[in-house]
């Protein structure tokens, strides 16, 4: 089993800045894969950006060049730096896993960005 924990959430201006932590515990070793999700109310839940176990990152096309992910395997940790926030990223923001046979998910943290 993997935990995953957020935290950085919180209520920021439209151009402002929020980075949001991702806490990895547990059989970490299985993880092939990390990401960070959005759901918005009343809409469905969207994948946002992904990291490899080597590094290679994606982004959805909505926050390429404004949002960008990256972890620290010392620390098993994955963060999402957002900045140029607009009033359409607010959310709740949930942190994904991905092993072979699981998918995990935390919490989420909510993301609100007021214009």
């Amino acid at each position: 089993q993997v935990q995953l924990v957020e935290s950085g959430g919180g209520l920021v201006h439209a151009g402002g800045s929020l980075r949001l932590s991702c806490a990895a515990s547990g059989s970490i070793f299985s993880i092939n894969a990390m990401g960070w999700y959005r759901q918005a109310p009343g809409k469905p839940r969207e994948w946002v950006a992904g990291i490899t176990n080597g590094d290679s990152t994606n982004y959805a096309d909505s926050v390429k060049g404004r949002f960008t992910i990256s972890r620290d395997n010392a620390k098993n940790t994955v963060y999402l730096q957002m900045t140029s926030l607009k009033p359409e990223d607010t959310a709740v923001y949930y942190c994904n896993a991905r092993a072979p046979r699981n998918n995990y998910w935390g919490q989420g943290t909510q993301v609100t960005v007021s214009s």
